[in-house]
């Protein structure tokens, strides 16, 4: 069987195809991995008496033990590759750091070998790198590209910030961004400096960072982390920016000088005015050219692509034009564009009464029929523009997932939780397949939201818009609430 990987590697561009990674699952064994030969203590025995692991549960910010870990054990550096890291360097070519890269797990709460059971520290200047080094020696050894997520997040900064002064806090975050980047250095070579600094309405989250350094604290990050590291790329990463609508006044239509009458006027019927999400999108560009006007070193945007197949208002997916258009806008600022952390959650869709009828497991397959068309569709379009130049999952197995820890229970991942592929791995293979010579494969919807009939894209599965159409109620994205905090 072919792999995401090697149909990459046949691209006729470079193309990143990445997921983010944990260090538990990625060198401790899970309880249905290979027989463990021994007992450590924390094996349990199935019922042939053989020793096996206990099962992993799926965490985000979980740790590794010292037994465990293959630069402190011996045993475990010639252990066999677990089944998460098996799948993970044979269907990818690159890595991002899900968690424990960002700022308060390198100095508060995640202390590593230095000791599991010690109290978070108030020294900023106690760094632990040891799970990222071991993650970061890892893809480096099976030739992975690695991605750094990420310097500057007010929500995984260390709590303590709020107790300096402005100039502290300026101190101590230019001081982050040089301590971390100097240590990666040549190792990583592709960041995301930024993450979620804008709110809904596209207007800049008041968070520590603003209120403490001021406005401008995102183009000051841009020139300390250039400063840190000038070969480095450097990446603004958001989410809900990734739709643009074909009547957007922000450029979002860029196109249009380049259309004739005739197919401006088919362009205007069958698309969209508006994306789901429109004011963060037109924030996100307007944000991103101001910084390239100002002169900032950027490089690249990330758009983070965590999708509810079953949402509706700001929660509602965006079409593959919009995704298409958005991309096309920023690429003519002259930096790159990557889907930076898909996932699908399909767990609040349902079938009808009538699909219900017809299949007996009706549900099952709408969930899966959605997702794929929303990874096929979306990566299509973001493919076929000449900006964009990396898909990076976050995650890419339903055993080990984000969405359970912060949402609900979901399947959002193109490996099931028995690392099986699911049909929506076949639509990223797919749309990787269009940028491979000989394979070219249409899409009707790649500059249109309505097929010449007029279906929607996704009205097999999109679930109508409720009555109440009010947006904004009870948001608090612009005081630094997270998405996933957020009403839906």
């Amino acid at each position: 069987m072919t792999t995401l990987r090697e149909t990459a590697a046949q691209c006729c561009k470079k193309v990143y195809i990445g997921a983010a990674v944990l260090p538990k699952p990625l060198f401790v064994p899970d309880y249905d991995d290979e027989i463990i030969d021994g007992d450590d203590g924390k094996n349990t025995d199935d019922n042939d008496g053989a020793a096996r692991r206990p099962k992993i549960k799926c965490g985000t910010v979980s740790t590794v033990e010292p037994e465990d870990d293959p630069s402190l054990s011996q045993a475990a550096s010639e252990r066999p590759l677990t089944r998460y890291a098996q799948v993970l360097t044979s269907e990818f070519n690159s890595i991002v750091i899900e968690h424990h890269l960002k700022w308060s797990p390198l100095v508060h709460t995640m202390p590593g070998p230095i000791h599991q059971s010690a109290p978070p520290t108030t020294h900023l200047g106690r760094y632990d790198f040891h799970h990222v080094d071991a993650m970061v020696d890892f893809a480096m050894q099976h030739d992975m590209h690695i991605k750094g997520h990420v310097l500057v997040w007010h929500v995984t900064s260390p709590p303590f910030l709020e107790d300096m002064s402005p100039e502290e806090v300026r101190r101590a975050v230019k001081r982050h961004i040089f301590t971390t980047m100097a240590y990666f250095k040549g190792r990583i070579k592709m960041w995301d400096v930024v993450n979620e600094s804008l709110a809904s309405d596209g207007t800049l989250v008041e968070n520590i960072f603003y209120r403490k350094i001021g406005p401008n604290y995102i183009e000051k990050c841009f020139r300390w982390a250039h400063e840190a590291d000038p070969e480095a790329f450097l990446i603004y990463n958001d989410n809900k920016v990734e739709g643009c609508g074909y009547g957007s006044s922000e450029g979002g239509n860029n196109n249009k000088n380049d259309e004739d009458d005739e197919a401006a006027t088919e362009s205007k019927r069958r698309c969209k005015a508006k994306a789901p999400n429109q004011a963060k999108a037109d924030g996100f560009y307007n944000l991103l050219k101001d910084l390239v006007q100002k002169g900032v070193p950027i490089h690249g945007a990330g758009m983070q692509a965590h999708f509810n197949a079953g949402g509706v208002k700001h929660q509602r997916p965006p079409t593959p034009s919009m995704v298409k258009r958005q991309i096309r806008r920023i690429g003519k600022l002259g930096l790159k564009v990557n889907i930076s952390e898909m996932d699908v959650r399909v767990s609040k869709l349902s079938s009808s009464e009538k699909q219900r009828e017809m299949f007996s497991d009706a549900t099952k397959m709408v969930r899966e029929n959605a997702q794929t068309q929303i990874y096929q569709g979306i990566l299509t379009a973001a493919l076929s523009e000449p900006a964009f130049d990396g898909i990076w999952l976050w995650g890419y197995t339903d055993r080990h997932t984000w969405v359970k820890n912060f949402y609900y229970d979901d399947a959002p991942l193109i490996f099931s939780e028995d690392y099986e592929r699911k049909q929506s791995y076949d639509g990223v293979e797919a749309a990787l397949q269009t940028l491979c010579p000989g394979k070219k494969m249409p899409c009707v919807f790649l500059e249109f939201d309505y097929d010449e009939k007029g279906n929607e894209w996704g009205h097999e599965w999109m679930v109508p818009e409720p009555e109440d159409t009010e947006e904004g109620k009870n948001d608090t994205t612009k005081e630094g609430q997270p998405d996933w905090l957020q009403p839906t």
